[in-house]
């Protein structure tokens, strides 16, 4: 299978064009480990974590050789760069796991729609709201919009108090985020999560 290769400054890429024409490109971490570092002077870290002091490079593989281990520079921009001596694939496998552990303890705040329109009667108000609450108190952003149709546009104002009476029954878990406004047809206004 034939590819193409090059370098750039953050990272190294292949290009890999397979029998169909296809071209696939593959990014690889941008960690140095044995050969690839080509600096003079390296830091030194043992796999136990004692500072080994400054050294060649060359000197730093023969360390991690003689260890049967891997040379990876942990800290490129350092004067002179920090390696370590550990195992590369024990290492990568530690950060993958850690970064997956990141993306479960990270929560992404969605927004989510409750529509009412001008003539709405005061239960359907209350069960709108109940179903804002349940939003809200699992951490949702709730944008409420308020929607006009033909003759009701006349009654803008009217219906501003439906949004203010709409926000005093949430006012005990929601603060508003954005005050009611136009846009277009509807009378949108964002609620979030008291804090």
């Amino acid at each position: 299978m034939p590819f193409a290769h090059w370098k750039s400054a953050s990272m190294e890429r292949y290009i890999e064009i397979n029998d169909y024409g296809i071209w696939r490109c593959t990014t690889i971490s941008e960690l140095m480990i044995n050969e690839r570092i080509r600096d003079k002077e390296v830091r030194l870290i043992s796999q136990t974590g004692e500072q080994l002091g400054i050294m060649s490079s060359r000197e730093a593989m023969k360390l991690a050789r003689e260890a049967d281990l891997d040379l990876v520079k942990i800290a490129p921009t350092a004067k002179p760069p920090v390696c370590k001596i550990i195992d590369y694939g024990k290492y990568r496998y530690e950060l993958a796991r850690k970064e997956k552990e990141a993306k479960k303890k990270q929560r992404t705040m969605e927004v989510k729609e409750v529509r009412l329109s001008p003539n709405i009667d005061k239960n359907d108000l209350n069960t709108k709201a109940n179903q804002a609450r349940k939003f809200i108190s699992k951490g949702d952003k709730v944008k409420v919009t308020l929607r006009f149709r033909g003759r009701e546009m006349a009654h803008v104002n009217y219906s501003k108090q439906i949004l203010d009476s709409f926000c005093e029954l949430l006012e005990d878990i929601a603060v508003v985020d954005r005050k009611p406004k136009m846009e277009g047809r509807s009378m949108v206004m964002f609620l979030s999560e008291k804090r």
